[in-house]
């Protein structure tokens, strides 16, 4: 469960994030769109402990993020928008570095591991050096490291970068039996079709501030407004927006 109480991020006078406040539940698939510059990557760094609120609280899984930031990281998976994996280190390597860094008992983790790797169909090349991999290599190894120590929170930065249509079709599977498992899911991206798909409910963010906030039905009634389309939704709401 995620609680983003009346949030901002300031930078001098600059408000990147402005009095924000959300709740995602357990079980619940939120998107979270915006223009370029809207905030949605200064949420996430919020969220995630790389940055300091100026004002408000973030509560994940029940843990204050400032306050509590080990308990909350334990908590929850970070997929970021620009993998950073160990080079030298094998993508197997990596995944146990990320299991022992979560304390996990070696007889679980290497049951975990072998577990995600075959989910997210990893075998064929995991034992060779991330240095290596291509982007969609390093992604999917993100992932796995994200699901090592079974999150109830995974926190996601625009998370099809560089992956093939197979690969984007095992990662939304995973995510959407994480949440059927009761895992919350904030996704960020700019593939509003993705969001259309896969979100039970979606918030625009522009200029630091939610300027829409609703569930598929609600959605759907917004799309009728125009052509059908969240395209269409999301342009006419961010419209002052260059692109």
């Amino acid at each position: 469960m995620i609680v983003l109480d009346h949030i901002t991020k300031q930078f001098g006078a600059f408000a990147a994030v402005d009095d924000l406040s959300l709740t995602v539940p357990s079980g619940e698939f939120f998107g979270f769109l915006g223009p370029n510059g809207a905030g949605k990557t200064t949420t996430i760094k919020m969220m995630t402990g790389l940055f300091t609120p100026t004002r408000g609280r973030i509560l994940i899984n029940g843990f204050d993020v400032v306050q509590e930031p080990i308990d909350a990281k334990r908590t929850f998976g970070y997929i970021p928008d620009h993998p950073f994996l160990y080079d030298k280190l094998t993508g197997r390597e990596f995944l146990f570095y990320i299991g022992a860094l979560h304390e996990l008992p070696k007889a679980a983790l290497k049951l975990t591991v072998e577990k995600v790797i075959d989910q997210l169909e990893l075998a064929s090349w995991i034992d060779q050096r991330t240095e290596e991999y291509s982007q969609g290599m390093r992604q999917r190894v993100t992932f796995a490291a994200a699901f090592v120590h079974d999150p109830g929170t995974i926190i996601i930065d625009e998370p099809m970068v560089g992956l093939d249509p197979r690969s984007a079709r095992i990662v939304k599977d995973m995510l959407k039996q994480k949440t059927r498992e009761g895992a919350s899911v904030f996704m960020s991206t700019h593939i509003l079709e993705m969001a259309d798909e896969l979100c039970d409910r979606v918030g625009i963010i522009h200029r630091g501030k939610m300027i829409f906030l609703g569930s598929k039905a609600e959605m759907h009634e917004e799309k009728l407004k125009y052509d059908g389309k969240l395209e269409s939704v999301f342009l006419e709401l961010t419209k002052d927006d260059p692109f």
